[in-house]
């Protein structure tokens, strides 16, 4: 064997000698709770995931898909 096979024969073993890692996934939340702050019943349609969320009045409180959450967040009638 001449030297070029052998370095290309060390480096295919060290590369799968190598252990590989995983990196961390980021974890998504799987929900959001907004209050609505208004003076009557609203119904808000998500953009990202079309679910309709129902808020009942002032107060009420809705679980909403985390994919809705930044256009929701960007209303002024609801808190996040």
């Amino acid at each position: 064997m001449c030297c070029g096979k052998n370095r290309q024969l060390a480096r295919n073993t060290t590369d799968q000698s190598r252990p590989v890692s995983a990196s961390p996934s980021p974890v998504a939340p799987t929900s959001a709770v907004f209050q609505y702050h208004g003076h009557s019943e609203m119904v808000v349609i998500g953009p990202v995931s079309g679910r309709a969320y129902r808020f009942g009045g002032p107060g009420s409180r809705v679980e909403v898909d985390p994919r809705d959450r930044a256009f929701l967040g960007s209303l002024l009638i609801f808190a996040g």
